[in-house]
């Protein structure tokens, strides 16, 4: 369970909840590889994101395999507040997932559950186990200066991840 976010175009961003429901639910966590009794939960349930709100007016029948497939604006075109992050709950699940879709650079999606100060994660990569460093922090996701990194650093981050 938690916030959904998207991956497009070399930007993390989230979805407004402005038509979602039940059945947009069910395709999150079908593309996840998730069952359960999947619930759409609105208004930034599971806190609000930062950064782009990538998508909005997302419209699925529930049989779709993924988000993609699914009607919705285009694109970067919303008119919302991070008040209105969609959230998905997979119930019984609460693990974090991730899934890309053909690339990285394409689309992924990603569940967010709440997140602890000092949560990790690598963004930009070809891949989940490659790119920058992140840390969030203070409600938001910020980098990691490379001054003193070393191999042990990166093993460290590897471990958290």
């Amino acid at each position: 369970e938690g916030r959904v976010e998207v991956y497009h175009d070399g930007k993390w961003g989230t979805i407004c909840d402005d038509q979602w429901d039940d059945r947009d639910a069910e395709v999150v966590c079908r593309q996840l590889g998730l069952s359960g009794t999947p619930k759409a939960l609105s208004w930034a349930h599971y806190g609000q994101g930062s950064g782009p709100i990538l998508l909005d007016e997302v419209q699925c029948s529930g049989n779709e395999l993924s988000l993609d497939q699914c009607k919705k604006s285009d694109w970067g075109q919303q008119n919302c507040d991070h008040i209105e992050d969609a959230g998905v709950s997979c119930d019984p699940f609460t693990v974090m997932h991730r899934l890309f879709l053909s690339s990285p650079a394409e689309c992924c999606l990603f569940l967010l559950p709440s997140l602890a100060e000092g949560t990790v994660r690598l963004a930009g990569g070809r891949s989940p186990s490659e790119g920058r460093v992140e840390v969030y922090y203070n409600g938001d996701w910020g980098t990691v200066c490379d001054d003193g990194w070393t191999d042990l650093s990166a093993q460290v981050i590897c471990r958290q991840l």
